[in-house]
């Protein structure tokens, strides 16, 4: 939602969070008593128009998650292909047993409703990219730019992590060409379903 419908992206925003607060509280509770890291973890991604912004996410990896990446790719090149072809590798080692529940329920995004207040992300968009992305989206990668970036979208509600990357981006792209008030209601009500349901992850 942007543009006119700007004022229903806070206060969704506003709405949910006074609902999960006290939830988000006992979340970042739990993930500091796992390991006593940070909570929180932010990333830099790409915004409406390709601007930077700081995408928060609650922490579901260990702390030497990167050292353990690169381990990986040296023993492993099966899953350095995967991680390429798809930006995601299933069985991650990195992610702990309580980040694995809270990525199947997309808890781990309810900070992003943070982003949302900000200006950075809508409630519905694609899902935000890094600079590294920008070649695989290649000709799509100006519609991905028309719009801000969502904390749920096609992609999401289609397959999820079930899809190819490649569909990934055609869905991205199908979105800001087609969007309106009434896909972005229709996105929100599928999306309580997939989460519901914990499918496509």
């Amino acid at each position: 939602m942007g543009g006119g419908l700007r004022f229903l992206d806070i206060i969704i925003a506003i709405a949910v969070l006074v609902f999960a607060l006290p939830l988000m509280l006992f979340i970042a509770a739990a993930i500091r008593l796992q390991d006593g890291g940070p909570a929180l973890f932010s990333q830099t991604r790409l915004g409406q128009g390709g601007r930077d912004f700081r995408c928060f996410k609650f922490r579901t990896m260990v702390m030497d998650a990167e050292g353990r990446l690169a381990a990986l790719f040296e023993k492993d090149p099966a899953a350095r292909l995967e991680w390429e072809a798809h930006q995601k590798l299933r069985g991650d080692p990195r992610v702990t047993p309580l980040g694995l529940f809270l990525r199947r329920s997309s808890l781990d995004e309810l900070p992003q409703l943070f982003n949302v207040l900000r200006g950075d992300m809508s409630i519905v968009g694609p899902r935000p990219i890094v600079q590294a992305e920008i070649a695989r989206y290649g000709r799509s990668y100006p519609h991905y730019c028309r719009v801000r970036p969502g904390l749920t979208g096609l992609w999401q509600v289609s397959g999820r992590n079930t899809l190819s990357y490649r569909r990934r981006v055609a869905l991205d792209r199908l979105y800001a060409t087609a969007k309106s008030p009434g896909l972005d209601i229709a996105i929100i009500l599928k999306t309580f379903a997939v989460v519901l349901l914990g499918s496509g992850y």
